[in-house]
């Protein structure tokens, strides 16, 4: 992956935790609390939140550093983390379906696995 495709991706998930968080809050917020689903949508969106900012921060890094092992990978992983962290939690509240809650920790050791690998291109630095 690419700093700019990193950067890119941190702009649209920016965008979309912006709209669904204010969707949530506003038009879905009756309706998630009727089906005690509040604090579901709720952990998706900040843990979006918290990636995005994390993948303009390596997206930045990245055009710093272009040598910097794993900055590539660390970007599919979160993007693949966020999609399926995030969006089986947005589906679960979306249709009930409460097998999606099983996905759910496949999306966050993909976000785990992309913490260590920063670490580990952090560790390489000279």
């Amino acid at each position: 992956m690419t700093a700019r495709l990193i950067l890119l991706l941190a702009a649209v998930f920016g965008a979309l935790g912006v709209s669904l968080g204010a969707f949530g809050a506003h038009a879905l917020r009756a309706h998630l609390e009727a089906a005690g689903r509040l604090d579901t949508f709720e952990t998706a969106v900040r843990y979006q939140f918290y990636h995005t900012l994390a993948l303009l921060a390596v997206g930045v890094l990245y055009l710093l550093r272009p040598e910097l092992p794993h900055l590539g990978t660390i970007g599919w992983l979160w993007t693949g983390g966020i999609l399926v962290f995030s969006g089986s939690l947005y589906l679960l509240c979306f249709t009930g379906l409460r097998w999606l809650g099983a996905v759910t920790p496949i999306g966050g050791v993909l976000l785990i696995i992309g913490w260590v690998l920063l670490a580990v291109a952090v560790m390489r630095m000279p």
